[in-house]
């Protein structure tokens, strides 16, 4: 089963995704909510295999009979953004120990955090994640 990679962005209030390269071609899509960009990934890299395989082009075995899963990867304001039903940019902040002012540029695009920050994000959202299920 091949992975594609599915490279998400937070994009001035909606969501942007790219195709990783295994993928021939380019395929780009936006969304309003996370739910609906992964459901036009999946309908735009079907009408995207269509139209390679009608005009000629050599489109990988794999691709053909659909053997492939997706892999996405959200940066950090796609993650906060997604976040944001579930968790506020303080309770993340109180998780991860990251200034809240300093979340909310990364949630809005203003900034990009370092990989350190990153990790310490995600590992936030898990410690929340970890005690709303330890609750009985």
């Amino acid at each position: 089963m091949e992975k594609i990679i599915v490279n998400v962005s937070w994009c001035d209030k909606n969501y942007g995704a790219s195709l990783g390269e295994n993928v021939p071609g380019a395929v780009v899509v936006t969304a309003k909510t996370y739910e609906e960009l992964t459901e036009e990934v999946r309908e735009s890299l079907k009408f995207h295999i269509e139209g390679m395989i009608a005009d000629g082009d050599d489109v990988p075995q794999w691709l053909r009979d659909g053997e492939y899963e997706f892999e996405y990867h959200l940066d950090a304001a796609a993650l906060l953004q997604m976040c944001s039903p579930y968790a506020s940019i303080a309770a993340i902040s109180r998780a991860s120990g990251i200034n809240k002012h300093q979340l909310s540029h990364y949630a809005n695009g203003i900034k990009k955090p370092r990989p350190e920050q990153r990790r310490r994000i995600v590992e936030g959202i898990h410690k929340i994640g970890r005690e709303l299920i330890s609750l009985a």
